[in-house]
């Protein structure tokens, strides 16, 4: 009786039955003590065919690629009476234990351990896919990303493409975001950062990247591997999460368009603060006092080049045409290259500024540089950059209404127009250009001109009447 309460005891103390705790007390279970089964219980499927077919063609396949369900469809061809679908599950598990004991060699990753405070990884990713729009355009862009590895703090920002003006801006912006320097910075080759070496084959960090991490603190800069990208895996993964995050935040927001790139800029660094950044907060604040002080002030994150303005009114930098004000033609002009725009100077001053363009031979031609000539010529119209010479979807109709009134003559009165849009309003000329094609009437430039042309304002005439100074008088006289 004592004994069967005791049992009872030890069985709730365990949290188990009384029987299993009989079994329990008792010994092992039967199936603890058994050996395993070296023999089979049903007949192999793939006899007389594994050793003599497949072992032969899993040896010759040094990479490890050929598919389970590549061999079956052989055998079934060859023998179908015999082999079918559903011996897949099979066939997998015996190539599966067939290379884990005789198969090629796997790569092997190492585990790293990574100080606080010791290195950051960047790179440049893609976007497009997130289908963004600015002001209901298709907006094609990179993000550019920099993690500190230890804490995985990330800051993003957006870039046009994998400039050194880009690289520099994204990354003296992350650091003084972060408010400290690593030790140590982990990229990829790069061309921004790294030129070819012609003798030794190889690539080698270019030095004007190397003098801003000199500048700004960076002892080492480590460049991966080429087609190694797991060796920046710090940096690849976040992209991946990055997009992820993003994907989901433009789900939630309800619309993909933007009303300008800051605007969305502005929503990448806060969807990345909220959704990943607070989560590592406790490692960062390990991590922040390790990291080295800002120098003083960041390298300028520009390239300047001095291009002389040629007769048709244009510059050509990096391989791209922009046009200028016809004023400067013959004068060597100093342009500076930002990461996302083009800032034009002459005698030290500021003329213009405009976005930087993208793409092998792009240019960009502003009506207004030109049209005063273009009105004297109008006969060149057809053969220059015509496509640039319409602001919008208007004026390129415009143009061609003209077209279809008078053939071979509609680009004289469509410059004029273009000339009157330059001298008034470019709006203005298009709400009236978009009122007479409504209209379907034929125009011309009187037309337009007589709609647009402003009123000169009349002045009013004012009559002032002659002060009665005996108020005066009579205010001193109270007072008094």
């Amino acid at each position: 009786m004592n004994q069967g309460k005791t049992q009872q005891a030890a069985a709730a103390a365990a949290g188990m039955s009384v029987r299993s705790a009989r079994k329990w007390q008792s010994g092992p279970l039967p199936s603890q003590t058994k050996e395993p089964r070296h023999w089979r219980t049903r007949k192999d499927p793939f006899e007389g065919v594994w050793e003599e077919k497949i072992v032969p063609l899993l040896e010759r396949d040094k990479e490890g690629e050929l598919e389970a369900k590549t061999l079956l469809k052989q055998l079934i061809e060859e023998k179908p009476e015999r082999f079918n679908q559903g011996q897949l599950r099979t066939m997998q598990r015996r190539v599966r234990d067939w290379r884990a004991l005789h198969g090629p060699d796997k790569e092997v990753y190492f585990q790293q351990e990574h100080p606080p405070g010791e290195e950051a990884a960047l790179d440049f990713t893609n976007c497009n896919e997130l289908q963004v729009t600015i002001a209901g355009e298709p907006f094609r862009h990179l993000l550019f990303e920099l993690v500190l590895v230890a804490s995985a703090w990330t800051w993003a920002c957006v870039a046009l493409s994998e400039s050194y003006e880009a690289l520099v801006e994204g990354l003296q912006r992350a650091l003084w975001a972060l408010g400290g320097v690593p030790r140590k910075l982990t990229l990829d080759n790069m061309s921004a950062a790294t030129h070819e070496l012609k003798k030794a084959r190889g690539r080698s960090l270019n030095k004007r990247f190397a003098d801003a991490c000199t500048h700004l603190g960076i002892e080492t800069v480590r460049r991966i591997n080429v087609g190694k990208s797991h060796e920046n895996g710090a940096v690849e993964v976040r992209h991946r999460r990055t997009k992820k995050l993003l994907k989901q935040a433009l789900i939630l927001r309800g619309s993909r368009d933007f009303a300008s790139v800051e605007d969305y800029e502005r929503f990448v660094q806060q969807t990345l603060e909220r959704e990943h950044n607070q989560h590592v907060t406790a490692k960062l604040e390990l991590e922040s006092p390790l990291l080295r002080p800002l120098p003083i002030k960041p390298v300028p994150t520009y390239t300047t080049e001095t291009p002389k303005v040629r007769r048709w009114s244009t510059i050509k930098v990096r391989g791209r045409i922009y046009s200028v004000p016809s004023q400067l033609i013959g004068h060597q002009v100093e342009v500076r290259l930002h990461a996302n725009e083009v800032e034009l100077r002459y005698g030290g001053e500021v003329v213009e500024t405009f976005p930087r363009l993208r793409g092998e031979g792009a240019h960009r031609i502003d009506y207004r540089h030109v049209i005063a000539s273009l009105v004297r010529k109008p006969g060149a119209f057809p053969n220059c950059f015509r496509e640039e010479l319409y602001p919008s979807l208007i004026f390129r109709r415009a143009y061609d209404a003209l077209e279809r009134a008078r053939p071979g003559r509609g680009h004289v009165d469509y410059v004029r127009i273009l000339h009157l849009a330059a001298m008034t309003m470019e709006s203005t000329v298009e709400a009236e250009l978009a009122q007479l094609l409504e209209a379907g009437a034929p125009f011309d430039y009187a037309t337009v001109k007589q709609r647009v042309q402003p009123t000169e304002s009349e002045v009013p005439q004012l009559e002032v009447g002659e002060p009665d100074l005996g108020v005066y008088d009579e205010l001193l006289g109270g007072a008094a």
